[in-house]
């Protein structure tokens, strides 16, 4: 096997291995792609009003000290397909998450 053909094999493997990562952090809304790094504003435009909502204050962590608070948003959106969870970081989106998936904490990372 040529060194092209076996390059080719390896990038078009990594690829593969990186979709079903790409697709936990993406949500299809209204025919719009929405990702992390989007505003509040920018979703409720795509999606509309969420089917729920949650707002928490969580610490804000240094180390093992607490440095201040940030507010998490929690917006549910349901539907007979799939459910999503979209976590907000102030007004920024930090992560999808599948509620039925045990692996996806939520927790932005």
């Amino acid at each position: 096997m040529s060194n092209r053909r076996i390059q080719t094999l390896t990038a078009l493997l990594v690829c593969a291995a990186a979709m079903p990562a790409l697709a936990d952090e993406t949500f299809t809304c209204g025919g719009q792609i929405i990702q992390p790094g989007m505003s509040q504003s920018d979703v409720l435009a795509q999606c509309g009003e969420p089917t729920s909502k949650t707002v928490t204050e969580e610490p804000v962590r240094s180390g093992n000290m607490v440095s201040g608070t940030t507010t998490l948003s929690r917006w549910t959106y349901a539907s007979y397909s799939s459910t999503r969870v979209l976590v907000f970081d102030a007004d920024k989106l930090i992560d999808i998450v599948d509620p039925n998936d045990p692996d996806d904490s939520g927790d932005g990372n």
